[in-house]
């Protein structure tokens, strides 16, 4: 469907008591005419204990499915995805103000940008926000930028994945999310660069929540045999896409 931004939550039931707060942050974000969101939320299992949360309105669907973790149950909700793009939103978290906005300007301007992504304020417990240190300028992100910005500063990337805007043709082409116990996110962040220009807004467009139940506040995500290994794919799945000939992306 044309005009369309698809919103794609995966959400398992610790998180499910913060789909109000993302919900009203989607019914904050002010589109061009013409435009429309749609919600797709996955679960990640099948309970009954998600369902209850989800508002009711008629531009949101909700499914279930085996557990995989988050990227299994995004790649999921793909198969629900009507509009020509698609932007993640984490269950916990929260678009700020024109956010959807800024992000469908970057990509309907530029056919060369494949993605993009915006500031991140980290969200504290006690109501207070915290910065990133190394966001870069406001504009284009090159091909290959952000895999050597990861290398470079201890596998963290310049621009977060949970902010990111994409092409659903793109998404689609590089399969969606790795299919990783953690980092998927990233991992599809490092390919979509190898593929493809990026747009990063200096204006704040994500609230990360932080707290005790989110999934990269445990202890195994940061155990560091899984965690080499899940670095190792990501950076070679992002190295052989940028050694393909002809696997570059323009939407034009």
């Amino acid at each position: 469907m044309a005009n369309l931004i698809t919103v794609i939550t995966a959400v398992h039931t610790p998180a499910a008591k913060y789909l109000a707060d993302a919900y009203k942050s989607l019914t904050e974000q002010q589109l061009p005419d013409g435009w429309d969101w749609q919600w797709v939320i996955q679960e990640d299992g099948e309970t009954d204990t998600v369902a209850p949360h989800v508002p009711a309105d008629p531009r949101i669907s909700f499914g279930q499915g085996r557990p995989g973790r988050a990227g299994v149950a995004r790649t999921m909700a793909l198969s629900r995805a009507k509009g020509q793009f698609v932007k993640v939103l984490d269950a916990d978290d929260m678009l700020t103000p024109g956010s959807l906005a800024r992000d469908l300007r970057a990509l309907t301007e530029d056919p060369s940008v494949g993605w993009s992504t915006s500031r991140v304020l980290d969200l504290l417990p006690d109501g207070s926000t915290v910065g990133f240190d190394q966001d870069p300028p406001e504009g284009l992100i090159e091909r290959g930028a952000v895999l050597q910005h990861w290398k470079e500063h201890n596998y963290r990337a310049q621009v977060h994945p949970a902010t990111l805007f994409v092409r659903r043709d793109l998404l689609l082409a590089l399969g969606g999310w790795m299919a990783l116990p953690a980092s998927e996110d990233t991992g599809l962040l490092l390919a979509l660069s190898a593929v493809s220009r990026g747009w990063f807004s200096a204006e704040t467009g994500l609230l990360y929540r932080k707290w005790p139940g989110q999934v990269t506040a445990q202890q195994e995500h940061a155990q560091e045999g899984e965690r080499e290994a899940r670095f190792a794919v990501v950076e070679a799945r992002a190295r052989v896409l940028a050694a393909m000939d002809g696997w570059r992306y323009d939407a034009a």
